[in-house]
């Protein structure tokens, strides 16, 4: 006997179950596999490799040394000249060099044969996965994917760029952008006085050349400040205009961004996010000077499919670690998973994760089939603000929900789940809280209410027979909403609910989706989880969705 497994066997003895590592997370999930059965084989195996590495004891130490030495930000050198470098441990390396090997940041763009068709979704895939080992550095990833929606508007700055941001080598040298082997890109959106107003917003820009831009003013959060450029909003006299803002000149000099602190955020320590304040900075105008905002939703509108999927993906990890535990647990003479209360509060979480993940996918490949699919492309402007509301929306409860099913060891940082609660909230507030995305649903709602009709008429199909009564439903809730605009919520709620159940149904999985349908749309009122009804085998739920580790 090993001197490990001696130790796994008094632990044993003293009821304490292995730590959750080295399970696969992408095989352990039956949804994912099924979710990904028509992908390419290359993919599937990509998948597998992705699923050990993320619960690995190597990668999970690599998130909890980055997440417990955060960024440190140095203003100034020895002879008080202005450094504005940001300095990070080197476990935040080591997780941004593998993330972007494996395409996180560029796959989407890249039109690789094995996933063509299905870019989207093949990252989401990867990207879900990626979030259950650590969310802080996706930051980053995020927004250098979804920056190149933005470029595509000025197609010269986006032919320089373009092969820098696509690149899979990660570079974190302090160099000008075009010596190095790859370049990650921020945002600058949110202004003091402005905060989600961005039309509020003060900084400006003064033409100085045929597309180039010298910015002045200040930005309350930039995030990953060590990025190569940054995609910002500033006042022109034109208007609002949205500009690509490299943080070195060509010469290695500062572009003029000096940063004033970093933030000490609740969660997302990995990541450094910062207030910065500029002047004589120069920026490349992307598209027309009066259309920024539109140019950079371009941008936003792919994080926020992004915030939805890291969402699902730590609610994911977080059961998984909850499910395992209990599973190894004894408490008043059996195993906790075997007490019934506990079985329905774990069987009821289950349905939202499996719900949450069915939706964030749901949405990924409408991104996939937009331009060639009317209905898609109705989904994917329709349900992004629906999707990243619900699933954001959802998780800091059930993180919680689960750290309390583990007991008070769920309440110490050495688990990966305290990592995972305290990341939560970001994703429901960064690119658009709450009521920002059920203000956005009802923007949709005034310009094309023919979208979505679109929309209830596949969920009244995908339903099946509950989809007359409960588009009847949502459609009262829409009339509500455009009489009512505080109601936003109510209808941005009840079309996620439904459209999850849809996409439950849709990948056949019948009493799941039974489960849901009927806890969250045909049910009385819910406060906590633990209240799903004696009806539905919770047993059989938990079982299907967690399989126990062989």
């Amino acid at each position: 006997m090993t001197p490990m497994n001696r130790t796994e066997e008094k632990l044993a003895e003293l009821n304490q179950p292995k730590p959750w590592s080295g399970i696969n997370a992408y095989r352990s999930d039956p949804l994912i596999v099924d979710l990904t059965a028509g992908l390419a084989r290359a993919l599937r195996e990509e998948y597998d490799v992705i699923g050990k590495y993320v619960t690995s004891h190597e990668a999970q130490e690599l998130a909890r040394m980055a997440n417990q030495s955060p960024p440190q930000l140095r203003t100034h050198g020895v002879r008080g000249e202005r450094l504005d470098m940001v300095e990070f441990h080197p476990a935040w390396h080591a997780l941004m060099r593998r993330s972007m090997s494996i395409g996180l940041h560029s796959s989407v763009w890249e039109n690789q044969s094995e996933s063509r068709g299905h870019d989207h979704l093949a990252r989401a895939v990867r990207f879900f996965l990626t979030a259950q080992l650590e969310c802080g550095h996706l930051c980053p990833l995020t927004m250098t994917s979804a920056s190149v929606a933005a470029l595509v508007s000025s197609p010269h700055v986006q032919k320089e760029w373009a092969p820098k941001i696509l690149s899979r080598k990660y570079d974190s040298s302090n160099k000008p952008a075009m010596q190095k082997t790859a370049v990650t890109i921020g945002m600058g959106m949110t202004e003091k006085q402005g905060g989600t107003d961005v039309r509020a917003n003060t900084s400006t820009g003064e033409r100085v050349g045929e597309g180039i831009y010298r910015l002045s003013g200040h930005k309350w959060f930039m995030s990953a400040p060590m990025s190569d450029a940054f995609v910002m909003l500033a006042q022109t006299k034109d208007g609002m205009g949205c500009f690509l803002v490299p943080r070195l000149l060509e010469d290695g000099s500062a572009n003029g961004l000096e940063f004033q602190r970093l933030k000490d955020k609740i969660g997302n320590r990995s990541n450094a996010s910062s207030e910065v304040e500029f002047s004589e900075t120069f920026g490349f105008l992307l598209g027309t000077p009066g259309d920024g905002i539109r140019t950079i939703l371009d941008m936003v509108t792919l994080t926020r499919l992004d915030c939805a999927l890291a969402s699902a993906g730590i609610m994911r990890a977080s059961m998984a670690e909850a499910v395992h535990h209990v599973r190894g647990r004894s408490v008043f003479g059996k195993k906790l998973i075997d007490q019934p209360i506990m079985t329905r509060v774990l069987a009821d979480m289950a349905l939202d994760v499996a719900a949450a993940t069915a939706l964030a996918f749901r949405l990924a490949d409408s991104f996939d089939r937009a331009r060639e699919n009317a209905v898609d492309a109705a989904y994917a402007r329709v349900m992004t603000p629906v999707v990243k509301y619900w699933i954001c929306k959802i998780a800091p409860g059930l993180i919680y929900e689960a750290m309390e099913c583990i007991g008070g060891s769920g309440y110490i940082e050495e688990r990966p789940i305290a990592r995972h609660y305290r990341e939560a909230p970001v994703n429901a507030i960064w690119e658009g809280s709450g009521n920002v995305m059920a203000l956005d649903l009802l923007r949709v709602l005034s310009r094309g209410k023919d979208l979505f009709e679109t929309i209830f008429a596949g969920l009244e199909r995908d339903l099946g027979a509950s989809g007359k009564k409960t588009v009847e439903v949502l459609r009262a809730a829409t009339a509500l909403a455009e009489r009512d605009e505080g109601a936003a919520r109510l209808l941005i709620e009840q079309m996620a609910l439904a459209a999850a159940a849809a996409e439950l149904y849709k990948l056949g999985a019948g009493k799941i989706a039974d489960a849901f349908l009927e806890s969250r749309l045909a049910g009385g009122w819910r406060h906590t989880y633990g209240v799903l009804d004696a009806r539905f085998d919770a047993r059989y739920v938990l079982d299907l969705l967690y399989p126990a580790a062989t």
